[in-house]
């Protein structure tokens, strides 16, 4: 029999679970992404400097990052449906209290005074306290995703699934530039904050109904169970004993390929979050686009990088055909996807002629970004058994999101004091130029760290 029609015929179930974390993770963004789009709004309405919305951003990432830390330990005792479920409940009230952030910020504030703490403005700290709560929340989506993509596919088919899934923070990040702004045009920004943050608890109800360990799983065929464990026997299984010595913290950080992919992280989640936090303010400051003007380029920008995070989940298979064994494909194809973002430096020199030429050439940075995120936590569950997957995915995004709270705490100064020169441009400039060679320098650490995927 055919080999593609073999597996056609033992089930499609895995993809179910696919689905489900696709839509996850495009709630996850769709709440994350309201901030930066309201940015220009409440940065007149609210007083905020760059240097206080980039402190407002540097604490949701320093949170996120030490909160993922510790999911991804959660997640993997807990188990992915409990752990991801928790996560969500919590990341969706912490969404819709930003709508109440100045009640928030008074009494933040008014208890920080009675402490000697002075100098943080009302708004400002009762968004650092939203944004930490949605921040706690939202740290377990890509642990929780990841070993649940490692629980339901093969390793064969887990970058493929990953870049899928990983895609909804493209869909999400164009949803929420199309609904966002409207939202807050017609209803007010807060109404923007609770409406968005409510979807979750929607999805909430599919997750728990479609979701269960693949051992317990009844709508999953015994062939294709078969064929998502094939294979993993040697990482999969071990004795409890070997488990918990294995999955300790110290024991992590003694392996090279922890330190490959979280120092993989450090060096290029800062640009995701740039891109992510402070695109509408660029646009804005750069070109005069406000409110509604910023929907239709962001909305392209992102629907790029969708098919940059899909095209760099197959892209290892291309050399995988070719006869490359799966780890040496993947890194093969990191390689060629770290020299894309060197586009970035013309967006300077050729934003002159139209906006339109910087959103085309950030987008395709952007869809790089995508494309070696998908690959990179592939890395993982190549190199770890599942047990431990969880706990080294949040070891690398705490360090990727200390990468991104120093960007964006840095981009917030950095802006600032050009800012005040009246060479803003000078500042996107500097900035842009570390997007460029973030990849390639990360790639080459990767590679100096652990010549070979094992």
């Amino acid at each position: 029999m055919d080999k593609t029609k073999l597996i056609n015929n033992i089930g499609n179930y895995r993809w179910t679970i696919c689905t489900l974390l696709f839509f996850g993770t495009t709630i996850n963004y769709l709440d994350r992404q309201v901030l930066s789009l309201l940015h220009p709004i409440l940065e007149e309405e609210l007083k905020w400097t760059n240097t206080d919305y980039g402190l407002i951003t540097a604490v949701f990432q320093l949170t996120y990052g030490l909160f993922t830390l510790f999911s991804g330990r959660l997640i993997d005792k807990i188990g992915t449906k409990k752990g991801y479920a928790i996560a969500l409940i919590i990341w969706s009230i912490g969404a819709i209290l930003h709508a109440f952030a100045i009640p928030i910020g008074k009494g933040t504030s008014d208890l920080l005074g009675i402490l000697g703490i002075t100098g943080i403005s009302v708004s400002v700290a009762g968004f650092i306290i939203a944004r930490a709560i949605l921040a706690i929340g939202e740290s377990a989506n890509f642990p929780a995703a990841i070993k649940a993509t490692a629980e339901y596919f093969p390793k064969k088919e887990r970058s493929l699934a990953t870049g899928i899934f990983n895609s909804g923070s493209n869909i999400g990040a164009i949803l929420a530039p199309l609904t966002v702004p409207w939202i807050a045009y017609h209803l007010g920004w807060e109404s923007s904050f609770i409406i968005i943050g409510s979807l979750g608890f929607v999805w909430l109800v599919f997750w728990w109904i479609y979701y269960d360990d693949p051992s317990k799983q009844k709508r999953l065929t015994a062939e294709e169970y078969e064929y998502i464990t094939e294979g993993n026997e040697v990482n999969d299984i071990a004795p409890e004993e070997i488990k918990e010595t294995k999955t300790s913290w110290f024991k992590l950080l003694a392996f090279k390929e922890t330190w490959a992919f979280t120092l993989g992280k450090f060096f290029t989640d800062g640009v995701w979050w740039f891109l992510l936090f402070w695109l509408p303010s660029y646009l804005t400051s750069q070109f005069g686009l406000k409110n509604t003007d910023i929907t239709l380029p962001l909305a392209v920008l992102y629907s790029m990088t969708m098919v940059g995070s899909i095209c760099g989940g197959w892209f290892p298979l291309y050399f995988i055909k070719r006869g490359y064994d799966t780890a040496p494909a993947r890194r093969k194809a990191m390689f060629f996807i770290a020299l894309i973002p060197l586009v970035v430096l013309l967006v300077q020199p050729l934003g002159e002629i139209t906006f339109w030429i910087p959103v085309l050439l950030i987008g395709t940075c952007a869809s790089a970004h995508q494309a070696w995120s998908a690959n990179l936590y592939s890395t993982v569950s190549d190199m770890f058994p599942k047990y431990a997957i969880a706990s080294v995915i949040g070891i690398g995004t705490m360090a990727g999101s200390i990468g991104g709270a120093l960007t964006s705490f840095l981009v917030g100064r950095l802006f600032d004091a050009y800012k005040a020169t009246d060479d803003l441009t000078s500042g996107y400039t500097i900035v842009f130029g570390f997007c460029a060679v973030a990849y390639l320098f990360a790639w080459f650490i990767m590679k100096l760290l652990v010549p070979k995927l094992k």
